[in-house]
């Protein structure tokens, strides 16, 4: 594969680029979220239990998971830019072809082709938006791209539950799915920048010299890669099952569970992810250990907040609870995925994302929806979530263990 053009990074650039990766990154997770708010309509149209309707959020994500160490490999080899946006034109056909699924088979297999196209974006853009700015600014901007998650998921939830709500659940597949190709142009022509040099350029070896294997070796890379998958097993959890929740345990209708939901998502996620991007940069420059002392006691804190909004009584109480375990867990987002980079060689950074992508989810959010799903079908939907704060405290203890290594894989990798 001949090697894609590298051009200076010009801050026009940067900014370009953020743009443009972040109005994709809305839309990977709008195409991602719309189907748990349609949760109940494709329930009671196709008959299907609980453990079957969590199974269609699996396939999404053990495709997502298995197909993102090819595109890693990939992705450290060619043009980043161009594997993004064919991944973006393959999910965007995907999410639209659900919207003309006649049964379960043809549904599953559309979700299951969304994973694919969006784990080749996931895998390239984080390390290709980083190329594009200095390690000073990284947890900020990679906080302002990964926005994407709340505001997306918001808008998937709102318009999955008011689309699917008047029209049904196959218009709101048609409805988010085709936009994603008017970016697909745009992003393909990208231009890809100088990637920063790391200590195996200076030394003189190859680029990607063991890369897989050198990523498992890496103490802090694995510490936060679990602790990631502990909070990604709680949040798939809680963002398939909490609109179906508040509709059995509160009585709220699709459309206003869906938008009381979606408006809580969207801006504690803002607040948080902000929140967490800005407090991380800030400590960082104390101590190695900032990004993973932030990430710590933020799941410290959403922990019992997690576990309130599942057994409180009120709806009010639900909703109190929900608001600061979320803002919580989003704090997490800039510093965790920053560490990623700083603790890699920049030539295997696609790689690092697609081990981090894998095992994140065969660990998190490819089983945590059928296992809920399972737990509900014999225990209840209530007590099933509360797998989730168990998760969550997990995780505090995987960020509080990578704060011993940080500063010496740090080191290794350049940074």
């Amino acid at each position: 594969m001949s090697e894609p053009t590298l051009l200076p990074r010009r801050p026009s650039a940067g900014r370009y680029a953020l743009a443009l990766l972040l109005g994709v990154n809305l839309l990977n997770y709008i195409d991602r979220q719309v189907l748990y708010a349609v949760f109940p309509l494709i329930k009671a149209d196709l008959a299907l239990s609980d453990t079957a309707l969590g199974l269609i959020g699996s396939a999404f994500m053990v495709c997502y998971m298995v197909s993102a160490p090819f595109f890693g490999w990939w992705g450290d080899r060619g043009s980043r830019p161009r594997l993004a946006a064919a991944g973006l034109a393959l999910w965007s056909v995907a999410t639209a072809a659900a919207g003309v699924a006649p049964g379960y088979r043809s549904l599953l297999a559309a979700r299951a082709a969304v994973g694919i196209g969006e784990a080749s974006f996931g895998t390239v853009s984080p390390g290709l938006l980083s190329d594009f700015f200095p390690k000073e600014r990284r947890a900020r901007i990679l906080a302002l791209f990964f926005l994407a998650i709340p505001v997306g998921s918001a808008l998937g939830y709102l318009l999955g539950g008011l689309i699917g709500h008047r029209f049904g659940w196959h218009a709101a597949f048609l409805v988010v799915g085709l936009p994603g190709l008017a970016l697909a142009v745009p992003l393909w022509l990208i231009r890809e920048p100088a990637r920063r040099k790391g200590e195996e350029d200076r030394n003189g070896s190859a680029p990607a010299s063991g890369g897989y294997r050198s990523l498992l070796r890496n103490r802090t890379f694995v510490t936060n890669t679990l602790a990631m998958a502990a909070m990604t097993f709680a949040l798939g959890g809680l963002a398939q099952w909490i609109p179906t929740f508040l509709f059995r345990m509160h009585g709220l209708d699709v459309a206003r569970g869906n938008t009381l939901f979606g408006a809580i998502t969207v801006v504690t996620g803002i607040c948080g992810t902000l929140a967490g991007g800005w407090l991380g940069d800030l400590l960082q420059r104390r101590t190695p250990r900032g990004y993973l002392v932030v990430s710590a006691w933020g799941f410290v804190i959403g922990t019992p907040a997690a576990a309130w909004a599942i057994l409180a009584p009120s709806l009010t109480h639900c909703l109190g609870a929900m608001f600061v375990a979320e803002f919580f867990l989003f704090l997490n987002t800039g510093p965790l995925n920053t560490v990623i980079v700083n603790v890699t060689r920049p030539a295997v950074r696609s790689m690092a994302f697609a081990v981090n992508i894998f095992f994140i989810h065969a660990l998190g959010d490819a089983i945590s929806p059928a296992v809920i799903g399972g737990l509900s079908d014999h225990l209840g939907l209530r007590t099933a979530l509360l797998a989730t704060p168990l998760a969550i405290l997990a995780a505090a203890l995987f960020s509080f263990l990578g704060g011993a290594s940080i500063a010496r894989d740090m080191d290794r990798a350049g940074e």
